[in-house]
C-alpha cells in the first residue's frame, strides 16, 4: 500500500478564516512546492534545512496567488515519514481552491481520507492504534475523551500490548522449539513460568476489557433519561441544567410531545440530557406517541432521573403510588439506575422534607433521593455532582489504560479466549503442537490491535473515518 505519489489536502477546516494550511507529503513534495513557490530571499527550498519556515508567494506563472509561510519536513522527521510542506495562506476559500488546483496541476493528486497519517502508520511512525487515537483526539469533545486520546497516541495502550505480546512471544518461540525435538521428549519452556506468565496476561486482559464500559460512555457521552409524570418540571430542569432555554416550560400537562435531547460536559465527562413527554394516562394520540417514546430512551439510557412534584407528596397516597411506580420502573431496567429528583424544594417546608424522608426510609426500598427546585436553581449542583459519582473515573484519575475502541475490544475478547485455551492445555498436559496453535491465535489477535498483522480492507476501513487532510 505504501504509495510515493505526492498528495495534497487542506488539512484546516472548510470555509473561509484568518488563515488555512495546505499540506503536501510524498517524494516530490518539496520539489513541487518549490516550482510554485517564490521567497522574499530567493531560497530554493529543496535545499533548506527540515523543521525551517520560509515566506514567500505562491505564484502561478506570472499572477502572484498569495503570500504564504512554508514549513518544511524532510523524511523520515516528518509526520508522515516523508518529505513534506505545509503552506499556511490566507483563509479566502478562492485562495484555497486556487492555490490547491495549482499544486494538482504540477503533479500532485488529492488526498484520500486519513491518507497522511495512514502514511505515518504504514513508515513506522505511529502504530495502528497511536494512528486511530488521531482521529479520537481530533473528535474529542470533553476533557475526559481528549485525556484517554493522548494517552493512547502516546502510546500507552500500544506499549501494554506490545509487552505482553513480547512475552509471549518468547515462550511461543520455546514451544516451536519443542515441537523441533518432539521424538526426544525435551521441553524447553518451563511451565511454571509459562502458567505465571499466562495469569498476569489474563488479569491485564480482563482489566482492559473491563475497562471498556468506562472509556466507552466517555467517547459516546452518558445518554440520561428525564423522566416522570406531566407537569413535574422535567423541561425546566433540563433547561437549569443546560443553563439555557432548550425546552418549552408551560403550566399546562403534556407540553412536551416529543424527546428532546441536548449536552453538556460535568467535570470533564460528556452527558447526553433527554427530556421525556410525561407518564400518564392518555386518549390524545400524539401524546401516546411521546409515552411510547419514553420507554424507548429509558431503555437507551444508562441512567434515570426520576422527577416528582415534591408539593405532591403531601397527598394522601402519592407517595405510596411514587414507590410502586419507581419499582415497577427498576424491574423493568433492573440494570439501570434511578436516581429520585424531588422538585419544588423552594415550596416545602422542613417538616414536609422530614416527612417525606422518614416515610421513603420506613419502606425499606429508599431509593437516592435528591431535593432540588429546577426552576430557582436550587440543588442544580448537587444534582450535577450526583451523576459524576456514578461514573467510575478512577482509571482515568489514575492515569491507567482506557480501551474506547470496538474494534480494540474485539480483539482483546478474543485474545482472552485463546488465553484461557492454553491455560487449559497446560493444565490438561495437552500436547504442545494443539497448544502452539492457540498461542499463536493469541499472538495473532495482540498483532491485530498494534497493527503488526493487517490488511488492505483492515485499513481501509479504519482510515476512511478520518478527515481528508489527517
Amino acid at each position: 500500500m505504501i504509495n510515493q505519489d505526492s498528495i495534497v489536502a487542506l488539512a484546516t477546516p472548510s470555509g473561509a478564516g484568518a488563515i488555512a494550511i495546505i499540506r503536501i507529503s510524498g517524494s516530490e513534495a518539496i520539489t513541487i512546492g518549490n516550482s510554485v513557490f517564490k521567497s522574499i530571499k530567493n531560497k530554493d527550498l529543496t535545499k533548506q534545512k527540515t523543521h525551517t519556515l520560509h515566506l514567500g508567494h505562491i505564484i502561478d506563472d506570472s499572477k502572484t496567488l498569495d503570500e504564504v509561510l512554508v514549513s518544511v519536513f524532510k523524511g523520515p522527521n516528518s509526520y508522515t515519514g516523508e518529505d513534506t510542506i505545509e503552506i499556511s495562506c490566507h483563509g479566502s476559500t478562492y485562495i484555497q481552491q486556487q492555490i490547491i488546483q495549482l499544486l494538482l496541476r504540477k503533479g500532485c493528486r488529492m488526498a484520500d481520507a486519513g491518507e497522511f497519517t495512514l502514511r505515518a502508520f504504514l513508515n513506522g511512525k505511529l502504530d495502528l492504534s497511536q494512528a486511530e487515537a488521531v482521529a479520537d483526539l481530533i473528535s474529542s469533545d470533553n476533557e475526559a475523551s481528549h485525556q484517554i486520546a493522548m494517552q493512547q497516541m502516546r502510546g500507552g495502550f500500544s506499549n501494554e500490548i506490545a509487552k505482553l505480546r513480547e512475552e509471549l512471544l518468547n515462550f511461543a518461540s520455546l514451544i516451536e522449539l519443542e515441537l523441533d525435538f518432539a521424538e526426544e521428549d525435551v521441553e524447553f519452556a518451563d511451565r511454571t513460568q509459562f502458567h505465571e506468565l499466562l495469569n498476569r496476561i489474563e488479569f491485564v486482559l480482563k482489566r482492559l476489557i473491563d475497562s471498556f464500559a468506562v472509556g466507552n460512555v466517555i467517547k459516546n457521552g452518558i445518554p440520561v433519561a428525564i423522566v416522570g409524570e406531566p407537569n413535574v418540571g422535567k423541561s425546566t430542569l433540563l433547561n437549569a441544567l443546560l443553563n439555557e432555554e432548550r425546552a418549552i416550560v408551560s403550566d399546562i400537562a403534556g407540553t412536551t410531545r416529543d424527546t428532546i435531547e441536548d449536552e453538556l460536559v460535568i467535570g470533564g465527562i460528556g452527558f447526553r440530557f433527554i427530556d421525556t413527554a410525561g407518564i400518564r394516562e392518555t386518549k390524545d394520540v400524539v401524546e401516546s406517541i411521546g409515552i411510547k417514546k419514553t420507554f424507548e430512551k429509558i431503555d437507551q439510557a444508562q441512567l434515570v432521573l426520576y422527577l416528582v412534584d415534591g408539593c405532591q407528596l403531601s397527598v394522601d397516597g402519592r407517595l405510596d403510588n411514587l414507590l410502586i411506580e419507581i419499582n415497577k420502573t427498576q424491574n423493568q431496567y433492573p440494570q439501570k439506575p434511578i436516581l429520585v429528583i424531588i422538585n419544588k424544594k423552594d415550596l416545602l417546608s422542613r417538616e414536609a422534607i422530614d416527612e417525606i424522608d422518614s416515610k421513603l426510609t420506613t419502606n425499606n426500598q429508599q431509593p437516592t433521593t435528591i431535593y432540588i427546585s429546577a426552576k430557582e436553581n436550587i440543588g442544580v449542583e448537587e444534582l450535577k455532582n450526583e451523576l459524576l459519582s456514578y461514573v467510575n473515573t478512577g482509571a482515568l484519575r489514575n492515569n491507567e489504560t482506557i480501551v474506547t475502541n470496538t474494534r480494540h475490544y474485539d480483539s482483546l475478547l478474543k485474545a482472552l479466549d485463546e488465553i484461557q485455551k492454553v491455560k487449559f492445555g497446560l493444565e490438561t498436559n495437552l500436547s504442545s503442537d494443539l497448544i502452539a496453535l492457540d498461542i499463536r491465535e493469541a499472538l495473532y489477535q495482540f498483532g491485530l490491535i498494534t497493527g503488526q498483522v493487517s490488511n488492505d480492507e483492515l485499513l481501509g476501513n479504519i482510515f476512511a473515518n478520518f478527515c481528508i487532510g489527517k
